[in-house]
Parts: C-alpha cells; sequence; structure tokens
C-alpha cells in the first residue's frame, strides 16, 4: 500500500482557485495510477478526476470538466489538482487515493476540506 497525505484545501471565494497536493510515501509511485474524490455533507464519496501512472491519460467527473485539471510528477511522487472558477457546490472533503489501475483505488489519504463561499 502507499501512504498518501494530501493538503492545499482551505477556503475560497466563488470565482476563485487552489491547487490541492498528494504526496505518496513509496518509490513506486509512478506505477500506480492516482485519483482525486471528494465528499460533500450529507452525500456520499463521488469521483473527481483520475490519471494514469506516466500522466498521459486523464478522465474527469462531467462536474470539474474545463475547471479541474490532475497532473502528476513523479520525481517528486505527488499528484495535483488545479481547481478553477470553483463554484459553492465544489465544497467537500477531497481524498487522493492510489491504485494499481484507475478502476481499483486501495490507498486512501486522510482528505483535505475545500469550502468555497458564495
Amino acid at each position: 500500500q502507499v501512504q498518501l497525505v494530501e493538503s492545499g484545501g482551505g477556503l475560497v471565494q466563488a470565482g476563485g482557485s487552489l491547487r490541492l497536493s498528494c504526496a505518496a510515501s513509496r518509490r513506486t509511485f509512478s506505477s500506480y495510477a492516482m485519483g482525486w474524490f471528494r465528499q460533500a455533507p450529507g452525500k456520499e464519496r463521488e469521483f473527481v478526476a483520475s490519471i494514469n501512472w506516466s500522466g498521459g491519460s486523464t478522465a474527469y467527473a462531467d462536474s470539474v470538466k474545463g475547471r479541474f485539471t490532475i497532473s502528476r510528477d513523479n520525481a517528486k511522487n505527488t499528484v495535483y489538482l488545479q481547481m478553477n472558477s470553483l463554484k459553492p457546490e465544489d465544497t467537500a472533503v477531497y481524498y487522493c487515493a492510489a491504485g494499481p489501475t484507475r478502476y481499483e483505488w486501495s490507498s486512501w489519504g486522510q482528505g483535505t476540506q475545500v469550502t468555497v463561499s458564495s
């Protein structure tokens, strides 16, 4: 398993931007697919974005397409989520995940809170 630590959450006004980071513990980070998920109060956890091991393939939830960008730096064992044009409905705890493929998530971070005020 991979230990994951998210950072970069906070409070931002609608229309603003934040960049989340997720640092992984293992040197085999580059062999893992990485993903971002979020969970709002009273709702189930939902997929936000994913990226394959090389960074050459990404996927996004329809609700964030065109506003969020996932990227990774395998030399730094870190995956990022750049969030632009934030909306109040983006408010949630954001979780980083790692897995052998983009459909199997075996490790999760502790989450970071993102709050978007209107």
